[in-house]
């Protein structure tokens, strides 16, 4: 596949380089190479693999591990296929979930998946914290139950005790990216899914 590109990314200085997008959805991922040739992508499928939950004392998680693994099979294919260097890599994945890290950077557990049952009943809980108009008007985004705000609302609820030793939330692309750098963010875009972020 061809992507042709506008004007302002054609400025960019190189003349030809690689870039991955890791593309993670709840069922499957992948890692896309795109070539840029200094005028336009070209893009193809490099790594496919699946995503599949699991179920540990009733609750729902993402096997966060294993698409860890994967990203990592992923970029060694590359590594043998390709001579050239990377010029960037980028993770994309669904929204509202997250990783706990504690002080040191440490992943806490598998992150929960947002189908589990733990947040049923809690929007309308959350009201009682924060009137619905108030939530609404700083965050300005739709109200749902799978939402980040009330998985961590479900977490003080059941007084978990991650919550002591916690120190960092990432969102789930981030928490990849994190362990790609070593560099702790939050993309905006994914912030919003939260609740949490002041639109």
């Amino acid at each position: 596949m061809n992507i042709i590109v506008g004007k302002n990314f054609q400025e960019f200085r190189v003349a030809n380089a690689n870039f991955i997008a890791v593309d993670i959805g709840a069922s499957s991922g992948r890692l896309l190479l795109g070539k840029w040739n200094g005028s336009q992508f070209d893009l193809e499928e490099l790594w496919r693999f699946p995503n599949e939950s699991v179920s540990v004392n009733g609750h729902m998680h993402w096997d966060v591990l294993r698409l860890w693994h994967e990203i990592k099979q992923g970029l060694l294919h590359y590594r043998k296929t390709y001579d050239e260097p990377l010029a960037g890599i980028s993770v994309d994945t669904w929204g509202v979930d997250f990783g706990l890290l504690d002080k040191a950077g440490n992943l806490m557990g598998n992150p929960y998946h947002y189908r589990d049952h733990r947040t049923n009943g809690l929007v309308e809980k959350g009201f009682g914290y924060l009137s619905k108009a108030d939530t609404y008007a700083v965050t300005g985004i739709q109200f749902m139950q799978i939402n980040t705000i009330y998985q961590l609302l479900s977490m003080v609820e059941s007084k978990h005790p991650q919550l002591e030793q916690a120190h960092t939330l990432l969102m789930m692309p981030d928490l990849f990216h994190y362990w790609l750098s070593g560099e702790k963010c939050v993309e905006y875009t994914d912030a919003s899914t939260s609740q949490m972020l002041v639109a």
